[in-house]
């Protein structure tokens, strides 16, 4: 029996779901985005109309309003496209259990016991029907017997349409396309390819495996199976999750860093929220990340091993500290701090006891800290903050775990040697 899979790809999702919640903005041009006075200020998402006058998601909201003067800016509702996210997938549960998101817009499904991609499609269209009428959104789906080619279908035609990509059809419907529109084909990537005159996915499709190998390692065979269309990675049946690797947050500050202080804050405020999202999936981390943007975009990420696993805010916030002290020379004022969490173990689980008997203190903090979590729960971030986060309160009061949205330009940044 052939396999049959589905990318769905709810189109234009942000924006979607704010065109239905604002009528009046449905006909003009609408872009989701953060707030400029807190410097998030990037377009996440726009509607059609935006799109046709040369917006782009990712570009700056004032380059976007240089394009189209009009542009009607709304700021994001994370709760509100998390329902209608379940909503899609609650869809997708009447088809098939095989369920794998990629998102909150995105998702894979298997649906082989249908028995042919032409069922596929039939179903595919179904599903995209059934969106629009209990949702009010569109979808573009992609059917194909693997998940690379699922997904570069659903971006084939958009919006609200159905891609299918049969096997015979390969070289007049895929391997044409730019290299970079297969799954996994960053930018690096991309250079590399293009250096050795492999411009499309035909290019990469009949390239010398060896030649792949010896560029990009066992991951250039990886691709040249992904461009022949020989993908055999399943579909995650809904409910399987891998594990969590790593817990983090990062920030864009409401303005530019110039002291030590100010980052303590911030960072305090990071390690708050990382730590908090420890506890409640029940894990420790035996080692903390530091990431670091500065105001012209240069980027650099260090790291360091813990005493000991920990789900402490006041440990992770000493160990980034730490990091920043001896990583950072203070060449520019910085603009964003983020902290990660990561060699994850069991809270509940085994440790290695401390020589001089510490572990029994970091164990009533743990359950301050769990009292912490109960009181912000009940009425707020703000109810509980550290005397040290009053001092700087625009940076201290901000709430990364549950209302702070970060939105890194990764395609702007740049790494600064150490």
């Amino acid at each position: 029996m052939p396999r049959v899979i589905l990318h769905s790809d709810l189109n234009n999702f942000y924006a979607s779901v704010e065109c239905l919640r604002h009528p009046e903005f449905r006909d003009v041009p609408l872009a989701v985005g953060g707030d400029p006075e807190l410097r998030h200020g990037i377009v996440l998402a726009k509607n059609m109309p935006a799109k046709a006058l040369g917006v782009s998601t990712g570009e700056p909201l004032w380059q976007a309003k240089q394009k189209c003067p009009g542009l009607q800016i709304v700021p994001p509702d994370g709760s509100a496209y998390l329902r209608f996210a379940q909503g899609v997938r609650a869809i997708y549960r009447r088809y098939t259990d095989w369920i794998e998101p990629f998102g909150l817009d995105e998702a894979w499904l298997d649906l082989s016991d249908c028995g042919s991609l032409e069922a596929g499609k039939a179903l595919a269209d179904r599903i995209r029907g059934d969106i629009f009428r209990e949702m009010g959104i569109t979808a573009s789906v992609g059917v194909a017997n693997n998940k690379v080619f699922a997904k570069l279908g659903s971006d084939m035609k958009k919006p609200d349409a159905t891609t299918l990509l049969r096997p015979e059809e390969y070289g007049r419907s895929v391997w044409r396309l730019p290299a970079s529109d297969l799954l996994y084909v960053g930018p690096a990537t991309r250079r590399k390819l293009f250096n050795l005159g492999l411009y499309t996915i035909g290019d990469l499709a009949r390239a010398d495996p060896a030649l792949l190998c010896a560029l990009l390692g066992k991951w250039g065979l990886t691709l040249h199976r992904y461009a022949n269309g020989l993908d055999a990675d399943p579909v995650a049946r809904a409910g399987d999750q891998d594990p969590v690797k790593s817990v983090g947050n990062s920030t864009t500050t409401p303005r530019d860093l110039t002291t030590p202080g100010e980052v303590r804050v911030t960072l305090q405020a990071l390690s708050e929220s990382v730590a908090a999202r420890l506890r409640e999936a029940g894990l420790r981390a035996r080692v903390v990340q530091l990431s670091v943007r500065d105001c012209d975009l240069f980027w650099m990420e260090r790291q360091c091993r813990l005493e000991a696993p920990s789900c402490l805010a006041g440990e992770l916030c000493d160990a980034a500290c730490a990091l920043f002290r001896q990583s950072y020379l203070w060449e520019k004022p910085i603009r964003s701090l983020g902290v990660r969490a990561t060699d994850l173990c069991d809270r509940h689980g085994a440790v290695q006891l401390d020589l001089f008997c510490r572990e029994s203190r970091r164990l009533r903090r743990e359950t301050l800290e769990d009292a912490v979590d109960g009181v912000r729960r009940r009425f707020g971030y703000a109810a509980l903050l550290r005397a040290s986060q009053l001092s700087e309160r625009d940076l201290g009061c901000i709430d990364p775990k549950d209302e702070h949205l970060a939105y890194p330009g990764k395609g702007a940044a740049r790494c600064r040697p150490r």
